[in-house]
């Protein structure tokens, strides 16, 4: 009888030394989602819609569907700035647009969602410098991701393009506006140790590789 008492207490005291895990654990869907859209009819792409979480996974899409979604990794620096811009907007609850007459620049649409709670705001044209701070890191994930599919596809098919899109992407690097070297590291690895390549691009793809690396 003692001996089944003694091990109902040590059982009752590790559930209990269980539950502050428990709870610091939240679930999926109670984290925040911040997705940023741009449509503009003309340009290329036309569309695309970016979602980031917390900690840097995210998703590149140039249609509405959402099975068509590419799956990206953000530096965590950049994904923390993003989520404290969109604090710092309210996430969204108030009009981002100026009001002011000026040309087409495409409708972006900022939306934040977390469990049941989501909001958004569309505009053409914003003055808000957080949002302006915001929109630009949405940019620079689109640019990166699309050299990214650029050189995907020139590896595959184009061996001679392959130099143009590392220096691409050597240029938005030098210029800082490259995010996403999770992603961009495997493939200049793959350009730098693969001789069906020419020299230049090997020799381009290692250095920037090496900066990148040294950089974190």
């Amino acid at each position: 009888m003692g001996c089944s008492m003694k091990t109902l207490l040590l059982l009752a005291a590790a559930m209990l030394s269980m539950v502050p895990i428990a709870q610091a654990a939240p679930a999926a869907a109670d984290l925040p989602r911040l997705t940023f859209s741009k449509s503009f009819p003309g340009s290329v792409p036309a569309y695309f819609a970016i979602t980031i979480a917390p900690d840097g996974s995210a998703t590149y899409n140039e249609s509405e569907d959402p099975d068509n979604s590419e799956d990206l990794r953000l530096e965590p620096s950049a994904a923390r700035q993003a989520f404290e811009l969109a604090d710092r907007l309210d996430h969204f609850q108030h009009p981002l647009e100026s009001g002011l007459k000026i040309a087409n620049m495409g409708l972006k649409t900022l939306r934040w969602e977390q469990g049941a709670e989501h909001s958004e705001s569309k505009y053409n044209y914003s003055t808000i410098e957080d949002a302006k701070a915001l929109a630009d890191i949405f940019e620079r994930i689109g640019d990166s991701m699309r050299m990214i599919l650029e050189l995907r596809r020139a590896l595959k098919h184009d061996r001679l393009g392959v130099n143009d899109a590392v220096l691409r992407m050597q240029a938005a690097w030098e210029n800082r506006r490259l995010l996403l070297t999770d992603d961009i590291l495997p493939l200049l690895d793959q350009v730098a140790m693969n001789d069906a390549y020419i020299h230049m691009a090997r020799e381009r793809a290692a250095r920037m590789a090496d900066a990148i690396r040294a950089s974190r």
